[in-house]
């Protein structure tokens, strides 16, 4: 802990090169980290990746962020890392602690991902607003144990503010999530608007809609 607070306080410059060096990670000279809690087990940071202030992130096996994808202020990203000594989740010997970010995926700010299990999402895909959770784990009320599984999020997709998605979910490809919603299945069917409590298919998206095609993730 203390050598955690000592690589906190230093500059960015210096900083990655201790994160990469005391503490293992892979983070390119072009990344950087602002005044924020960041120390899973594992950080792949690539060309142009960013993580904002205030940001905490703890508790889980890897954080793999793919070029120019950004996590923004005041996100909390925690979770159940593997191989502890502890009774939860050991019928789950596969499981992996994780949070993928594609390419040019962007999560904004104040939300709250549960990276008990993977929860991947796809390039140039934006979960945007404030306050949407991601929860991937939940108490198994028949055999009364804690279960997790992972929540996947399509590339070219959009989660709208204040939304919750819930463990076993999944947004597929060029889809939009209303504000709001809750997501709590697996939707297979592209190119859809989904929306509502619990979340369900409410029209078509138009295939020529720029935001879908776009090149670079950040929208002006």
């Amino acid at each position: 802990m203390i050598l955690k607070f000592i690589t906190f306080l230093l500059p960015w410059a210096l900083r990655r090169k201790a994160l990469n060096s005391w503490f293992g990670y892979e983070i390119n000279k072009e990344a950087y980290i602002g005044l924020a809690w960041i120390f899973p087990r594992k950080l792949k940071m690539e060309a142009k990746t960013r993580i904002d202030h205030f940001t905490i992130a703890i508790h889980i096996d890897l954080i793999q962020m793919e070029e120019s994808s950004i996590i923004g202020r005041k996100n909390w990203i925690s979770g159940f890392p593997t191989k502890t000594n502890s009774p939860h989740f050991k019928h789950q010997i596969n499981r992996k602690a994780e949070l993928i970010l594609g390419e040019s995926a962007i999560v904004t700010k104040n939300h709250y991902l549960d990276c008990t299990n993977v929860i991947e999402i796809g390039k140039f895909t934006t979960i945007a607003g404030f306050n949407s959770q991601f929860l991937t784990h939940s108490i198994n009320f028949s055999g009364n144990f804690q279960d997790s599984a992972p929540i996947y999020i399509g590339e070219y997709s959009f989660v709208g503010t204040n939304s919750v998605i819930l463990l076993g979910s999944v947004l597929p490809a060029h889809s939009i999530l209303g504000a709001k919603s809750l997501l709590n299945k697996i939707f297979n069917e592209e190119w859809t608007v989904y929306g509502g409590v619990p979340a369900k298919m409410i029209s078509k998206i138009d295939k020529n809609e720029k935001y879908f095609t776009r090149s670079e993730g950040f929208v002006y």
